[in-house]
């Protein structure tokens, strides 16, 4: 809870900001991201999980991997197919299309490579309860959907509030 009163402080205080400071913000400074715009990581709160790299979120959101480190099962929820928090996993942490990550689902439970297949839930409050009920449960929502219920993990290093935190809904630009 603390964190997103921290994220919507900061909000409300680039509002003031651009409100106050003529012609918006300053030239080369992107404006913060919303907290609506940001994807948190979350885990059940007796998770010791605190952070994770994109890439072993991978291997987590692929089924690749069937336990935490405590030995506990990780049970994977992700949200229905089509929503742009999904499109934001699928794109930045799994790199595949919604067909992609479909196939690589049938093909890794019929040969055994992906261990966990995820549960799939078609609201952020279907998410939060079923990852505060499960004590190995990973999941995602927008930042503004998290509650004290639900433990919020790092990515990269990155806080949700950073900058640099790599899960945002916006399309990314061309490098």
């Amino acid at each position: 809870m603390r964190r997103l009163l921290g994220i919507l402080a900061i909000v409300a205080a680039a509002a003031l900001l651009l409100e106050v400071s003529p012609g918006g913000a300053a030239p080369g400074v992107p404006p913060p991201a919303a907290a609506d715009d940001t994807i948190a990581i979350i885990v059940n709160q007796a998770n010791s999980i605190d952070d994770l790299s994109t890439k072993d979120l991978k291997i987590v959101f692929l089924g690749e991997r069937s336990h935490w480190p405590n030995g506990r099962r990780i049970t994977l929820v992700m949200m229905d197919p089509g929503l742009s928090e999904r499109k934001v996993i699928l794109r930045d942490v799994c790199h595949m299309t919604e067909t992609e990550f479909s196939r690589h689902f049938l093909q890794g439970l019929f040969t055994g490579e992906v261990f966990v297949s995820p549960k799939t839930l078609s609201t952020a409050t279907g998410v939060r309860k079923f990852v505060f009920n499960v004590p190995g449960a990973i999941g995602y929502l927008r930042a503004s959907d998290v509650d004290g219920t639900v433990k919020v993990i790092k990515v990269n290093g990155r806080r949700l509030e950073d900058s640099e935190y790599p899960l945002k809904i916006e399309a990314r630009a061309a490098k």
